[in-house]
């Protein structure tokens, strides 16, 4: 099999990238680089420089290298962003994978993996999110990520593509500290600046009805979650749909991350500070990983001790000062 990896360069996609050459699938990546390294990337592995959204490009590139299955990665993910810039969410992320998939679905390819997201729930109003929970996006990315189902599951019927889609729940961890991620946009990162600046993380409110009263995460290792597209890939076989979530089934509470953060760091500043709640934050979300325990034989193994030790050494890889603030 030799498997497209559209985003192959970013910080999910070179983990997948990775764990699929590890397990003996070719890979092949195309990214436009305006947030992947190419550092990242083994020299040996071939890569083109192009956007999803062009359709002569993915000809080419499907039948120069022989693609018999795409892992679709590449996509704008940043919650806030898509409230301001709409539009751009839903050209590249909607559009883009409509030309992705005609492409895909002329060139004769019958295997894709989507990679979709927990936001599509929106505000679940259940401490245990299956798939079968309603979909109540509340953000232009989560409504772009939930389209983008849509249409593959549409394409798989229409054209005999065997398609899953991973719902990912809060990523976090890297394989390597040079693989690690370097955008601030998830509480881990967000943590880890504000301890480089010297000051404690914000706790966004401590009155939600949970044990502790912070707001409860389910968090993945993305090499666990690299892990569970081997499997999703390899599943691919006789035409299916399958939607599934990824995620520990276990919950974190801001609070107890706070803490974790706080002693893998060094505890150089006070823990935490509180200060009200956001608009929009659920109390508790979190996975239930029965189904793809069951279709993939998927189990994450690392702990969120291994997602923090991991993500701080890649901070600090990147911004050499912060282990002496």
């Amino acid at each position: 099999m030799t498997w497209l990896i559209t985003g192959g360069a970013g910080y999910i996609g070179a983990h997948v990238v990775r764990a699929m050459t590890a397990a003996g699938e070719r890979a092949v990546v195309l990214d436009d680089f305006s947030t992947g390294v190419a550092s990242r990337l083994a020299p040996e592995i071939p890569t083109v420089r192009g956007s999803v959204a062009d359709r002569a490009l993915l000809d080419r590139t499907l039948a120069e290298h022989h693609i018999t299955g795409v892992v679709h990665l590449a996509a704008r993910k940043q919650v806030g962003e898509s409230v301001e810039r709409p539009l751009e969410y839903y050209r590249d992320n909607v559009h883009g994978l409509t030309v992705l998939l005609e492409a895909v679905a002329a060139a004769g390819v019958r295997r894709f993996v989507f990679s979709s997201s927990a936001a599509v729930y929106g505000t679940p109003d259940t401490d245990r999110v299956t798939e079968e929970t309603p979909c109540l996006p509340v953000n232009p990315y989560g409504e772009t990520k939930l389209a983008g189902e849509w249409m593959v599951r549409a394409a798989g019927r229409a054209h005999g593509i065997a398609t899953t889609c991973l719902r990912y729940f809060n990523v976090a961890g890297a394989a390597r500290p040079d693989l690690a991620d370097t955008g601030v946009f998830n509480i881990i990162p967000m943590f880890f600046e504000r301890i480089t600046d010297g000051v404690p993380p914000l706790v966004f409110g401590d009155d939600y009805p949970t044990p502790d009263g912070t707001c409860v995460r389910d968090y993945v290792h993305v090499e666990d979650l690299a892990e569970a597209h081997v499997a999703a890939a390899r599943q691919l076989g006789p035409v299916r749909d399958l939607t599934l979530n990824i995620g520990t089934g276990r919950g974190v509470s801001v609070r107890e991350m706070a803490l974790l953060v706080h002693e893998v760091t060094g505890g150089r500043v006070p823990v935490q500070e509180v200060t009200g709640r956001r608009a929009g934050d659920p109390a508790s979300v979190v996975a239930s990983s029965r189904l793809a325990g069951e279709a993939l034989g998927f189990t994450a193994r690392k702990d969120i001790r291994d997602m923090v030790a991991s993500a701080w050494e890649g901070w600090c890889l990147y911004r050499p000062g912060a282990h002496g603030n």
